[in-house]
This record gives C-alpha cells, structure tokens and sequence, in this order.
C-alpha cells in the first residue's frame, strides 16, 4: 500500500513539473510547449530518479490517438481543391522533400550510435509530434528523434519570420487565411473520442503499422472531407495532454548513455538540419514557379517542419494560408504514412 502511494505521488509530481514546464515554456513562444514540458520533466526524473519509471501502455496508446487525431483535422475540403489546382508540382516537390530527408538521414549515420531507422526518422521533414509518437514503434531510438526532430522546429520558428520578412518581402497584416467555424470543445471532444476509439479498432484490424495514430489520423481526415465532422477538432487541453504524455515518455527512456549520444550527434544534425531547410527553400522557388504563386507562397510551403508557426507567419503576411497549409498537410500525410515503409526497408533484416 505504501509503495503504491509513493508511486502515485511521484506520478503526480513528474506530471506537474512537465505542467509547469509546458506553461512557462509556452510563454516564451516555444513550440509544442507541452511536450517539452513533459520532456524536461520525464529527463529529469529519468537521471535523478532512483527506481525506473515508465509512462503505462495505455497512457502513451491514447496520446498517439490524439495526435493522429489532431493531425487528421487538419484536412479540408479547400485543401485538397488547393492540392489539385496545382497536383503535378506540389507531389513533385513533397517527393523531393521526402528524398532530401532520407539523404540527410542516412548521412546522420556517419555519427557513431546512430542506427538507418533512427537517422531516417531524425531527419524527416515535417510531422515532428507524429514521427516521435511513433519512432519506438517502428524500431528507432525515440530519444535520438524527438530531441533532433524539435532541434529542426526550434530553428526553423526562430528564422522562418526574419527570413520571411528580409528575404522574400513578407508584410504584416495582408494574409488570406481558412475560416474556423468549428462547433466548440463539447462537439470537439466528441469528434476525438470517435476518432480515437474507431481509428484504433480499425488500426488493430487492418494490422496498420502504428495504427493507434494513423488509424485515428485517417478516420479524422475521412470525417473532416465528408463534412460529418462539421470543422470539429481536438479540444486545446486534451491536445495538450496528449503533447505531454508523449514528452514524458521520450524524457523517461532517457539514460546518461543516451543523453551522451544525443550530445555527440547535434554538431552533425545542427549541419544537416540547415543544408535540408535550405534544400526545401531551393524547392519553394521550384513550386513558386511551377505553380504560379508568390516567392513568398512557394517559401512558406517548402518550410520542413513548424506547422503553426507557418501558418501564423502565413496569415499575418501577403501569403496565402490555404495554399500553404495544402501543400504542407499534404507533405505532413506522405511523410507520416511513408515512415512504417521507411522503418522496414531500412531496418535490418531479423533486427
């Protein structure tokens, strides 16, 4: 009974410190503020912590839903009429994007430690909170992952708005952006316990691999394209728990080991990370002439990762946030749902 108390109590006191660390990092503007929080929470109790702890089976289950969830909400109808005004050059690009990623990945093999999978998964261009959800999964070291996969958004957040407004001309206040006309947080929590519930069945039944997060994923974006969803999406709170029981499990499976390796690898992944955002700045040039649309258009579309930040920079410059928010869920699906194939191709065999 005793050891049953204590166990509850260090839970209760892991979950606030990764609370507390998610609002405060939330009010300096970094993103997905709940799972650092969780992150810095479950690393710390990881390395100073006593006895191991580890986030329940279904705890991180559910947090992979509502991610898959809250990703799969993203899709609209406008978005894919976008999609389809310009289909040949937007694949073409979100293929490229793809193939820049592996490149990137595999040359993050030369650092000592890091596997194909892991390397491959560190370097995917977008889906950061998905790729991590996901990564101990498919077989790659999750704690590798999530630090170099946020490693890229942090740096893309901090110069995406400099480069936007020196380089390509960005103004404030000329945006177009997609209506919100959901139905609320009551109609909201609905929509991702539905979602939730029948994606992970469906997952389970079609032997999807990580189907506790692309089922749900998928059943959101069939929901949102028929119209029954009615623009519903996940409540804020229940996004942000599901952010931070995915930071606490990551931050828990740290080891000295493999905070040792994580710091050997960030010099290689810092110049891997810039040369793929330039690569996919190269590529929004492309799509900016293939398509017709502004540099700026084409710039912002292309961006690897930091998908809100995109689309605040978006919405409050002379861009067009439904033509970048296409290109980008667009390039978020194929990369989300190309990851199991990934893992298996590059996994080696019996491994």
């Amino acid at each position: 009974m005793a050891g049953g108390r204590r166990r509850v109590l260090d839970w209760a006191v892991v979950a606030g410190v990764g609370v507390g660390a998610g609002v405060l990092l939330e009010l300096l503007g970094v993103p997905s503020a709940p799972l650092f929080g969780g992150l810095v929470a479950g690393l710390g109790r990881a390395l100073l912590g006593g006895t191991r702890l580890a986030l329940p089976r279904p705890a991180g289950l559910g947090a992979q839903a509502v991610i898959g969830v809250s990703i799969g909400a993203l899709v609209q109808t406008d978005t894919l009429r976008t999609v389809a005004d310009h289909w040949l050059p937007v694949l073409a690009v979100t293929v490229a994007t793809l193939l820049v990623s592996l490149v990137a990945g595999q040359l993050m093999r030369l650092q000592k430690g890091i596997s194909p999978v892991t390397g491959a998964f560190s370097m995917i261009a977008g889906g950061a909170s998905g790729i991590t959800a996901m990564a101990r999964d498919l077989g790659a070291d999750e704690q590798v992952v999530a630090v170099l996969q946020y490693l890229r958004v942090l740096l893309i957040v901090v110069a995406m708005p400099i480069v936007a407004t020196t380089v390509y001309g960005a103004s404030a206040g000329s945006g177009t952006t997609p209506a919100d006309d959901g139905p609320g947080w009551p109609g909201g929590l609905l929509f991702t316990v539905v979602c939730g519930v029948v994606g992970v069945l469906l997952g389970r039944l079609s032997r999807l691999p990580v189907g506790s997060l692309l089922g749900p994923m998928a059943v959101a974006a069939a929901l949102d394209l028929t119209g029954v969803s009615q623009g519903a999406g996940v409540p804020e709170l229940v996004e942000a728990a599901g952010f931070l029981a995915i930071g606490l499990q990551v931050g828990l499976g740290f080891t000295r080991a493999s905070l040792r390796l994580v710091g050997r690898a960030l010099p290689l992944a810092l110049v891997l990370i810039v040369g793929a955002v330039a690569a996919c700045a190269g590529l929004g040039v492309v799509l900016s002439r293939a398509a017709g649309v502004t540099l700026l258009d084409g710039y912002l579309a292309t961006t690897p990762g930091g998908l809100y930040a995109v689309l605040a920079t978006a919405t409050g410059s002379g861009a067009d946030a439904t033509f970048v928010l296409a290109v980008q869920v667009l390039r978020l699906f194929v990369m989300l749902f190309s990851a199991p194939l990934l893992a298996r191709v590059l996994r080696p065999r019996g491994g």
